[in-house]
């Protein structure tokens, strides 16, 4: 029997380890179990080079929980450690065993994968555990040991009589701790830690087994917990689009809508990254689901938070990606900065933009079919990132209220030179809601003008950087202003109203709506416009869409603001004006402002209620 104190650089290491070296406790059994599958992997590599002759079979990974006895092991089947080995690995905190044997075997095992870097993973125990101990049996010709510590710097190692090769890690589970002795929580961790770990596991619970109706029924040979051998550590040309969506279910099991398409990543210079990426369906869904995309290490689950391994705009995406280049803190759990990080995320990036670029190119009429699903995720990435902006332009689409797609280019030419302003700009009358905006559409259609259809909620976003990259061009949203103000004319229409008269109805109008929130202009339009039209400026608007999705660059909501706007030259606004019966006036102007606020949608509630009313009374 042996004794002594672990060896360690500072006093009062273990508070410590148990309160601070983990943010999140339940990390411990991700720890214990990547210690287990990189003995494993440790003993293959040295049956690779002829240095265990040994028996390679059942070397999978058992994870046994005892609510009875308080207990939770971890066992493998690999390398095993001698007396030494676990004096050296295990009483001296922080050397890393994974470490040294790497750089041992560097040009002996290539291809072996250890996780292992950190050589505190073992003590993460203790954050949950009253006492640990280790029993371990080396692939050596040596004695088992039994190494044994209540949490104080006091161990004691012991012999064992341990037969078979391989070691346990037995955690006396805490007081505080007794959700890790329920089966529906370490299932969950396993679930999500450990599900596509390169080793198969086994998780069984003691006492369970005993529950089963002892019949003549067969029991089914227990399987696996995990897959070893996910899709992105395959040979992508080995794999069929049905492979990908299998996967796909499995990462997502509560998903039932297919993925659009996927990217399958494998590079192993100048850094190594493998994963697969997936296009949702997004539709005008800017929820980013930020826990979508997984990212492993050597397959190992490390974290749902890729933010800084990815680009901002390709959280909308989902998958997997896996790189043992992206430094990690000790938990494992945070990314550091780092130039690695960078060239991955400008990689991905790049594949992203290679891959839609090709299904432009190769199958134009499919990558119309799924545009509606994918332009907010274009939209996103052309306004996040000037590289995208500049590679998208040759496959971003625009579609009008036709339903027919263009390129931009293609739609510069389509509206030149019918939608140019008094300053020779191009117009781009664009609509957010067909349905809502459907008369202004149909007043634009009449004069022989196109609108797209730009719904998404970053069109505002979108269309400003559209603007500065498009020369001597503006947008506008087809409600936004009056198509006699926008299209230049040859000839500047005259007004039926003068000043003074225009004095004279305005007072009648003001008092109809809030004063703070319209204000009451005169335009001279053709008789083809609505007497009353209610516009909020183009820039207001936009400022107040950028607003609601953030980067609108104010803080809090901005003020809703309108221009009522008449037109002088509208039979109804003349007669409004020589009526000389006040409430008839009245009554006349009342209608017309109402009809405005109507197609806008914003005549609600009360006023509502009285415009039907009126116009019921009208027809009885």
């Amino acid at each position: 029997m042996q004794k002594g104190s672990i060896h360690v650089q500072s006093e009062n290491i273990f508070p410590i380890i148990k309160k601070f070296l983990y943010s999140d406790h339940e990390i411990f059994l991700r720890e214990l179990v990547s210690n287990a599958v990189d003995a494993t992997q440790k003993l293959k590599a040295l049956a690779s080079i002829g240095e265990f002759k040994g028996d390679l079979n059942e070397t999978h990974i058992d994870v046994v929980l005892d609510p009875k006895a308080g207990t939770l092991t971890v066992r493998d089947r690999g390398i095993g450690m001698t007396d030494k080995e676990v004096d050296k690995y295990i009483n001296q905190i922080a050397f890393s065993g994974a470490e040294e044997f790497l750089k041992k075997y560097k040009n002996k095992a290539e291809g072996t994968a250890m996780i292992g870097h950190f050589g505190l993973g073992f003590y993460s125990s203790f954050m949950v555990a009253k006492s640990v101990e280790i029993i371990s049996k080396s692939h050596k010709k040596s004695k088992a040991v039994h190494w044994t510590c209540d949490g104080s710097p006091e161990y004691q190692l012991d012999e064992s009589d341990k037969k078979e090769r391989g070691t346990d890690i037995v955690l006396h589970i805490n007081d505080d701790s007794k959700e890790f002795l329920e089966e529906g929580r370490i299932g969950t961790l396993l679930d999500k830690y450990c599900k596509f770990m390169p080793i198969p596991i086994y998780f069984t619970v003691v006492g369970k087994e005993e529950k089963k109706d002892k019949g003549d029924e067969k029991e089914e040979a227990p399987s696996s917990i995990n897959n070893p051998e996910p899709a992105w550590t395959k040979n992508p040309a080995k794999l069929e689009d049905k492979d990908y969506k299998d996967f796909y279910r499995e990462l997502y099991p509560m998903t039932f809508e297919e993925p659009l398409f996927h990217i399958h990543l494998n590079v192993d210079y100048p850094f190594n990254l493998t994963g697969v990426l997936y296009f949702p369906k997004l539709k005008n869904n800017l929820e980013f689901q930020r826990n979508k995309i997984q990212l492993y290490c050597n397959q190992v689950f490390v974290t749902d938070n890729v933010e800084g391994v990815v680009p901002e705009f390709l959280a909308l995406m989902h998958g997997v990606i896996d790189s043992p280049d992206i430094p990690l803190n000790v938990s494992r759990s945070y990314l550091q900065s780092d130039g690695n990080v960078k060239k991955i995320s400008g990689h991905i990036s790049k594949k992203v933009t290679d891959k839609l670029e090709e299904m432009f190119k190769k199958d134009r009429k499919d990558f119309e079919s799924k545009w509606d699903d994918i332009k907010i995720f274009i939209e996103y990435g052309m306004v996040a990132d000037e590289k995208f902006f500049e590679r998208a332009r040759k496959f971003v689409l625009v579609k009008n209220t036709d339903g027919k797609y263009y390129t931009l280019d293609e739609f510069s030419e389509q509206i030149k030179p019918s939608q140019t302003d008094k300053d020779g700009k191009l117009v781009y009358l664009y609509a957010a809601n067909a349905d809502e905006q459907h008369a202004y559409i149909e007043a634009a259609k009449d004069r022989g003008y196109e609108v797209l259809v730009l719904d998404s909620p970053l069109t505002g976003h979108f269309v400003g950087k559209l603007e500065q990259s498009l020369e001597n061009s503006s947008f506008v949203r087809v409600d936004s202003d009056t198509l006699d103000k926008l299209i230049a004319k040859d000839d500047e229409l005259p007004s039926k109203l003068s000043e003074e008269q225009q004095g004279q109805i305005k007072p009648i109008i003001e008092k109809l709506v809030p004063a703070g929130k319209f204000q009451v202009v005169f335009q001279n339009q053709s008789e083809r416009e609505d007497p009353i039209s209610v516009i909020q400026p183009e820039f207001m608007r936009r400022m107040r869409e950028m607003n609601a999705v953030g980067g609108g660059g104010f803080m809090g909501s901005l003020p809703e603001t309108y221009n009522l706007v008449v037109n002088t030259n509208h039979p109804l606004i003349g007669k409004i004006l020589v009526e000389s019966d006040e409430q008839k006036q009245s009554a006349l102007a009342r209608q017309a402002t109402d009809l405005a606020l109507l197609r806008q949608n914003m005549l609600k509630g009360e006023q509502l209620t009285h415009f039907i009313k009126r116009n019921l009374e009208a027809l009885t």
